[in-house]
């Protein structure tokens, strides 16, 4: 029982594996009652073993969204280093497993110990756009993401999110609460073998194909609850 529970973070002390369980419990039940958080296909997610998942980024809101709402392993994210500033947020956001990383250039540290932690079994969270997006709309991935890709040898996990940016868009200090809701929606793991068949390009633009059709997806699922 000790070592299933052990094992949704490989080479973390319990007391960390714990800490990041209990987070992760208070923030779903945050969500899922000030924001209407609601997911499907989490189960699509991989229990162990090394995994990128891919998704949109609409608001501050997605980490704990897209990542805290898997239930059968932990998860890594990647944050702008800018996050790490304020020492109290610092120390809350590494604990969770947050690895910083610097926008305006190529980060070969941030990289490195993406694929440390990649090595050890761990799924790690990225957002290929870079940042969170100004409009609302599905922006160009990052061609540095590709690289990662190639590098990790692992499968990735498509995921799409909406409704966060309607909940809390850039410019905003705090989230609107009780709105019509926040969805995730999780698509099948990619093979790398399968992903990377015609190169690194191709297999940005498959991510981002399958990212865009899921987020279409929940689009059309909003406008039906709203009809």
């Amino acid at each position: 029982m000790l070592s299933a529970f052990k094992a949704r973070q490989p080479g973390a002390p319990l007391r960390r594996v714990a800490f990041y369980e209990l987070c992760r419990k208070l923030a779903r039940g945050l969500l899922w009652t000030l924001v209407g958080l609601r997911v499907r296909n989490v189960e699509r997610v991989p229990k162990v073993g090394p995994l990128l998942i891919a998704a949109n980024h609409e608001s501050y809101l997605d980490p704990p969204c897209v990542g805290g709402a898997i239930t059968q392993r932990h998860v890594a994210y990647i944050a702008r280093a800018g996050l790490f500033k304020w020492k109290p947020f610092a120390w809350l956001i590494s604990t969770l497993n947050s690895v910083p990383i610097r926008e305006e250039q190529g980060d070969s540290a941030a990289i490195r110990e993406t694929l440390r932690r990649l090595e050890l079994g761990h799924a790690v969270l990225i957002f290929p756009e870079g940042s969170r997006s100004e409009d609302g709309s599905l922006g160009e991935f990052k061609r540095g993401v590709a690289l990662l890709v190639k590098k990790a040898r692992c499968p990735v996990l498509p995921a799409a999110i909406d409704g966060a940016f309607e909940a809390w868009p850039r410019g905003q200090n705090l989230p609107r609460v009780f709105g019509p809701g926040v969805r995730v929606l999780y698509g099948e793991a990619i093979p790398y073998d399968e992903l990377m068949k015609d190169g690194p390009d191709a297999a940005l633009a498959r991510i981002r194909d399958e990212v865009a059709r899921l987020r279409a997806q929940l689009k059309a699922e909003r406008g039906a609850r709203a009809s």
